[in-house]
């Protein structure tokens, strides 16, 4: 388990990154949250450290070099390392191809992939010097099988899986672990939002029947995170309720 690591968390004030932060902080870890809102990222280190956990909020765009570089400049200068990067960040900017704007393609490549690479790239020189290291990309089903009027998005998280097996192969040498995890249909705000319908609907796909729960990909994580997992590297683990096989 990964109890006493520093973990670098992206994306980390809601949702899936936020399940992520409480369960490897249930482990044990250090937690190092980032995220753009203020707030948002205060209030999930609030909540982190009323479990008893350390965890420090550290405020950045992935898709900036100076925030990513200072991200991590922070996470080591609080606490000496960098044991687990957790690539979480994501946006989507949904529309079918022919009416998808330039912006709206470029602003999830940058996010979901440049963010990614940026942070690799930055955390890479960390461990690097520490021999050791976890790097776990949270992709996504669309990205193995694709979804009409996701054309970026699914783009991004395919590109994201190639990113996890290169760097999965320039890595091992210096006993870096990366892999990724593919989340299915989760429950989240949004999906809450929709009809009773609706939800019925995509749970129709599952095999299992039910849309997943952020807990679950954050164990799914946990695994990937832990000594348990030393052996496995430029993995894909889906967590799809058999959606895609």
């Amino acid at each position: 388990m990964p109890k006493g690591k520093v973990a670098v968390i992206t994306g980390a004030s809601r949702g899936i990154g936020r399940s992520i932060a409480l369960e490897l902080a249930a482990r044990g870890a250090v937690i190092v949250a980032v995220d753009m809102d203020q707030v948002s990222t205060d209030a999930v280190v609030a909540e982190l450290q009323a479990t008893g956990a350390k965890a420090l909020a550290v405020v950045g765009n992935v898709t900036v070099t100076a925030d990513v570089e200072r991200m991590f400049e922070t996470a080591v200068e609080a606490f000496g390392r960098v044991d687990i990067l957790v690539n979480n960040a994501g946006i989507t900017r949904d529309g079918m191809l022919m009416r998808m704007k330039d912006e709206d393609w470029d602003a999830v490549l940058s996010v979901n992939l440049k963010g990614a690479f940026l942070c690799t790239r930055a955390v890479f020189k960390v461990m690097s010097k520490q021999r050791s290291g976890r790097i776990i990309n949270i992709a996504s089903v669309v990205g193995q099988m694709g979804n009409a009027g996701q054309a970026n998005y699914c783009a991004s998280k395919a590109g994201l899986i190639g990113l996890t097996k290169s760097n999965a192969r320039e890595m091992a040498k210096r006993s870096i672990t990366v892999n990724a995890v593919a989340p299915g249909f989760i429950a989240t705000a949004m999906t809450d939002a929709l009809s009773d319908k609706v939800r019925a609907e995509l749970a129709a796909q599952i095999p299992l029947e039910r849309l997943g729960s952020a807990d679950d990909i954050a164990n799914a994580v946990v695994f990937l995170a832990s000594e348990s997992s030393g052996y496995i590297t430029g993995h894909v683990l889906s967590v799809n309720g058999g959606m895609y096989m």
